[in-house]
């Protein structure tokens, strides 16, 4: 469920643009006059804006976004106002260069996007960056996360309801085999999680739990040091539970020393057309605090602005 607030009646992408040409104008940016337009638009209605705005005055709306705004808002209103799977591929590339955590933000994208998205995503890579993700990810990982990742992100999953009991329980019992000899980076392992679909992979693992008495994720658990554990546990995390995931994800972010903003703009701009309905109310039953409210408390001025607005807080 989207938290995206879009008005009853929205102006047409000519107006948006007209206003936001206005926002620039004069000596200072009017920033809660974009927020008050790109954070209630949805992916459609940006993307014409763009259109409208680049016929209108022959300049790229993100180039004068990028010359206006400064710091993490102007990455948050960039990130936001760029399609989807542009987005991705930002986020994407990003990770191949970026030593923390880049390994998870790859599987975010491959486990938590439809066949359809990341297929787009791909094309996208390629037609930006003149190579092929696959590519990219394979050059900047090695070892067990490269035999995880490739595979991932070149999947193609069926997306419907049907699912095979008797393969979810004898591709249960190859999954407990594996983790009970501690073969965590056999080929049986990699390619169930990177092709079987994600109601196939709730059957498994539901089996899995019946079965075995413990949930899969729990026997991942072993050595809580193991970089490599601790992605597969994200990786079946994000293919059955995504709204759990990012909630981790979130907190995390906010509950650091400092805040990890890098994150806490990824998934808000990711997710708040597609599940931050779920994603708040997991926050809230995880920590007692609205997710607004842990947002306010680390953020200000107008990145706070326009990350409330996307997750449905903000001043419409």
């Amino acid at each position: 469920m989207s938290t995206l607030q879009v008005p009853a009646s929205v102006p047409s992408a000519s107006q948006d643009s007209e206003q936001l040409r206005k926002a620039f104008a004069g000596w200072g940016t009017n920033e809660d006059l974009i927020i008050s337009i790109l954070a209630h638009r949805n992916a459609v209605q940006r993307k014409l804006i763009q259109q409208s705005y680049k016929e209108t005055y022959g300049v790229d709306l993100l180039k004068d976004l990028d010359k206006e705004l400064s710091s993490d808002f102007e990455r948050a209103v960039l990130l936001w106002t760029l399609d989807p799977a542009e987005r991705d591929t930002i986020l994407a590339n990003e990770a191949t260069k970026r030593w923390t955590s880049s390994n998870q933000v790859i599987m975010e994208i491959a486990c938590t996007r439809s066949s359809r998205e990341l297929f787009l995503v791909r094309q996208a890579y390629h037609a930006r960056f003149k190579r092929s993700l696959e590519e990219d990810v394979a050059h900047h990982t090695s070892g067990d996360f490269r035999k995880l990742l490739v595979p991932l992100v070149s999947s193609y999953r069926y997306e419907g309801p049907e699912v095979n009991m008797t393969l979810a329980k004898h591709e249960a019992k190859i999954l407990h085999e594996k983790i009970k000899d501690k073969a965590y980076n056999d080929e049986e392992i990699i390619r169930i999680l990177s092709t079987r679909s994600k109601a196939q992979l709730n059957a498994t693992f539901n089996h899995y739990n019946n079965e075995f008495g413990n949930a899969i994720n729990k026997d991942l658990k072993t050595d809580p040091k193991n970089d490599f554990l601790a992605l597969l546990r994200a990786t079946v995390k994000c293919l059955t539970l995504p709204e759990k995931y990012f909630e981790k994800v979130l907190r995390m972010a906010i509950n650091k020393m400092g805040t990890d903003e890098w994150a806490l703009t990824r998934v808000v701009t990711t997710r708040a057309e597609v599940d931050m309905q779920q994603i708040k109310e997991e926050y809230y039953k995880r920590n007692s605090v609205p997710l607004d409210k842990a947002i306010s408390n680390d953020t200000s001025g107008d990145y706070e602005a326009m990350l409330l607005a996307l997750i449905g807080h903000g001043k419409s």
